[in-house]
């Protein structure tokens, strides 16, 4: 009875993690639900540079605390009595250090930074996730979207 109550935690805490890595993307063309017939302000501008970036993954505490729980079953089968005890606490310090890496890995993305000149003459830099959709190159017309301190790039 042990070991299945341990095989559907571990079970379940897994899936917690696959599932944290899941987040809707930042391209230019991905829009949440919030956004949905909600008014942006458009910008036009001209692309002036193009360049790679990483976007970091988040830690949303699940890689953290999946991997304790999975580090303290592992290491609570270790020894008995005062053993099992300090393998099961070894095990949740390095799970759940070994979890946030995943995690952290696990959504890191490919972006780009798009600098652009608007009309009255400045310029500014926009980030986000990089989408084989959409692909710009100094000199492209783009519109840029704004709504409430978010601006995303789009194709003219």
């Amino acid at each position: 009875m042990m070991q299945s109550h341990k095989l559907v935690v571990l079970t379940l805490l897994t899936g917690s993690i696959a599932l944290g890595g899941c987040a809707s993307g930042l391209t230019g063309d991905t829009y949440s639900r919030d956004d949905a017939r909600v008014e942006q302000s458009v910008r036009h501008a001209v692309v002036t540079g193009v360049r790679p970036v990483v976007l970091e993954g988040e830690s949303s505490q699940l890689g953290v605390l999946g991997g304790a729980a999975l580090g303290g079953i592992a290491g609570s089968e270790m020894g008995k009595g005062r053993g099992s005890a300090a393998g099961a606490i070894a095990g949740a310090i390095v799970g759940g250090i070994a979890g946030a890496a995943i995690e952290k890995s696990s959504g890191t993305k490919q972006g780009v930074e798009v600098t652009v000149k608007l009309a009255d003459g400045r310029e500014v830099a926009i980030v986000q996730e990089a989408s084989s959709k959409e692909m710009f190159r100094p000199g492209d017309k783009v519109r840029l979207l704004s709504r409430g301190g978010t601006t995303r790039v789009t194709p003219e």
